[in-house]
């Protein structure tokens, strides 16, 4: 029933049926359309349905520079065809597409409504992708940022909870987020994967009592630990070698993973290792606003642990060392704190650790 014959292919945009045959008024809708979302996706249309056998890709630049990439056409329609048996999607089912177009992600749920026969119903990339919805929604991928602010209204929770099913890619989905999906009667996914591996390679059931703490791989993908302890991935289907990550990983004995953090997220303070990210999950207790962890060069230590926060954080700095040395092991407690506008992010919501880094060391967060 897939569809991975380019020339044969169709998908609905916004009411509107496309195909190879449309390959013309796709390149000038692309120009002319007034409505920058809808523009991209008629932008990526045309040069899905031209004769190239690649297609262009921007990795996210969360933790350095973006990059720009070719991928093959064959691998992405693969990579679609996966997810879509996974989650039982079918011709005529809808998707609401409200990412950034620039991005694998986005790119992703185009090629499986192509794969798939899906409509295709468009909305600028923003934190309230639901807020004027009112179509049927079948399928629908976000960001955690995404899904925690459209959980915050009442009438977007009220669509949501009407989706078939949800997949979270971007960045991991933390206890507090999870917790607020439990009632939802919606599947809700957290994805593992990234641009390499033409998104994700593995989900992770968050709600319902099939809920999982580990990723399961889909059928195709093996997974293996480098000696450093981080996931490598065989998926020969998507990837013509093997991809090391610097993702610290857990194999598990039920064939599920689990993600520890990157390995390059790691600051030596002292002598004493600490994982970034699980950092800033106990911190998540404490803190209930926009925040990040990074760190800068220190005489004594190294490195030394720097903690971003948004202004208007409530509590004086002075209660929030307090608090965080009450929380924290002791060698774990920031040695600073930088309170900011906002926490950098990068175009897909993940934090930018780069620009996080930046901003401390303009500070003069340094001893």
């Amino acid at each position: 029933m897939w569809q991975t014959e380019i020339e044969w292919q169709h998908v609905g945009v916004e009411g509107r049926r496309f195909s190879a045959t449309d390959l013309h008024e796709l390149a000038a809708l692309s120009v002319e359309e007034e409505d920058g979302a809808l523009r991209a996706v008629y932008a990526f249309l045309a040069e899905w349905f031209s004769p190239a056998s690649t297609v262009e890709v921007q990795t996210s630049g969360s933790t350095g520079v973006p990059k720009r990439m070719r991928v093959e056409k064959a691998r992405m329609m693969r990579s679609a065809v996966r997810t879509c048996e996974f989650l039982g999607l079918r011709p005529g089912d809808t998707a609401l597409l409200c990412m950034d177009l620039k991005y694998i992600g986005a790119k992703m749920m185009v090629v499986r409504a192509l794969v798939a026969g899906l409509h295709l119903w468009v909305r600028r990339p923003s934190g309230h992708p639901l807020a004027d919805v009112e179509e049927r929604v079948d399928f629908l991928s976000v960001v955690p940022m995404q899904l925690y602010h459209t959980l915050e209204q009442v009438d977007e929770r009220e669509r949501l909870s009407r989706v078939r099913c949800v997949i979270v890619g971007g960045g991991a989905v933390d206890e507090v987020l999870e917790r607020q999906l439990e009632n939802l009667p919606c599947r809700v996914y957290s994805t593992y994967g990234m641009t390499e591996t033409l998104s994700h390679v593995a989900l992770r059931l968050l709600n319902g009592p099939e809920a999982s703490v580990g990723y399961r791989p889909f059928e195709g993908v093996s997974l293996s630990l480098s000696v450093r302890g981080t996931l490598v991935i065989h998926a020969p289907e998507l990837c013509s070698t093997d991809l090391e990550t610097n993702d610290v990983a857990h194999l598990h004995a039920d064939g599920t993973f689990t993600i520890e953090g990157r390995a390059d997220n790691v600051v030596n303070s002292g002598g004493v290792k600490i994982q970034i990210e699980e950092e800033e999950r106990r911190l998540k207790e404490l803190i209930d606003v926009p925040f990040a962890l990074t760190s800068v060069p220190d005489r004594r230590l190294g490195e030394a642990l720097v903690l971003l926060v948004i202004r208007d954080f409530p509590m004086d700095d002075v209660g929030l060392f307090d608090a965080m040395k009450a929380l924290l092991p002791r060698y774990h407690v920031p040695r600073h704190i930088l309170r900011v506008a906002a926490v950098p992010v990068a175009g897909n919501g993940k934090i930018d650790r780069k620009a996080c880094r930046e901003l401390a060391l303009e500070a003069g967060a340094i001893r």
